[in-house]
């Protein structure tokens, strides 16, 4: 009887695990019915309140310049309509000579938004943020404006039309522009010696225009330095603004008085600029 029982217990057994399989591989099965997928989404339509000719304008830096506005792309999966965020990003660039823009300045601006279909800027916001192409001020340049939209970590980028405006921009600094520029630190031949009698000419920059500061050569080591407009005071200097972080040691913003040393790249020989109307420095590697 006992040999009856445990035949029937494996059977059972048997009937069991024939059960659980058939089971597990309905509820694979199903999931790979219900599998959501991409499946597509439209290039945004850029639109702006104006392409005429535009001209800006210190004394009106608070009134409203140029509104774009540019449409959803309705991104969409497998099982409807996206409700995920759509970031999107205002592109600009200048219009080539001929062609179409490629927007692979390496000074393009690129303005963010959150879901915004519209954007209105003041005079004074549309000037710094084409500023940023580091263009001849007071004189019309042909700028190129277009939006890119992306759902989570940039995936499925669209791109909107491109629309192109005159725009005249005017010299508008981000601190006010000292008269004299050096550099010192343990990067540089002089460390951090501070001389205001002598100080090293090759640590001297050379205003070059209104906003810019311009060290043609210099040898460099991998240490730290800093910017500072008085040699031999230490009362004020221009420093880099992100304690426990260092900065893009081929070029980065700069602060008045803030805390950080700016950290130099590989040993070299280097050209500096140092510009007052973005508030970014840039290091170029001489050959």
């Amino acid at each position: 009887m006992r040999r009856i029982q445990i035949l029937n217990d494996m059977k059972y057994m048997k009937s069991y695990l024939y059960t659980l399989i058939a089971g597990l591989l309905l509820f694979s099965c199903s999931n790979d019915d219900t599998k959501i997928t991409y499946t597509g989404g439209s290039a945004p339509v850029l639109g702006v309140s104006s392409t005429s000719d535009l001209v800006l304008s210190k004394s009106n830096q608070d009134f409203s310049s140029l509104q774009f506005q540019w449409t959803n792309p309705g991104y969409s999966f497998s099982n409807g309509a996206s409700t995920q965020d759509v970031y999107y990003t205002l592109q600009i660039d200048t219009m080539p000579a001929t062609g179409t823009p490629t927007f692979t300045n390496p000074k393009l601006a690129s303005l963010p938004f959150t879901n915004d279909l519209t954007h209105i800027f003041t005079v004074r916001e549309l000037n710094t943020a084409l500023s940023n192409l580091e263009l001849t001020d007071y004189v019309p340049h042909d700028f190129a404006f277009r939006v890119k939209a992306t759902l989570v970590n940039s995936l499925e980028p669209q791109y909107s039309n491109v629309i192109h405006v005159k725009i005249s921009t005017y010299l508008d600094v981000v601190y006010p522009v000292p008269a004299h520029l050096y550099i010192v630190g343990d990067a540089t031949p002089s460390g951090w010696s501070n001389d205001s009698s002598h100080p090293d000419a090759t640590q001297t920059f050379t205003k070059v225009n209104a906003y810019t500061f311009v060290l043609n050569s210099l040898a460099l080591t991998n240490k730290q330095f800093l910017f500072i407009p008085v040699a031999g005071d230490w009362t004020h200097k221009y420093a880099y603004d992100a304690p426990g972080s260092t900065n893009n040691t081929s070029g980065d913003y700069f602060k008045p008085d803030a805390n950080s040393n700016f950290q130099a790249p590989a040993s070299g020989n280097y050209k500096i600029t140092v510009n007052f109307k973005t508030g970014k420095y840039s290091m170029e590697k001489l050959n």
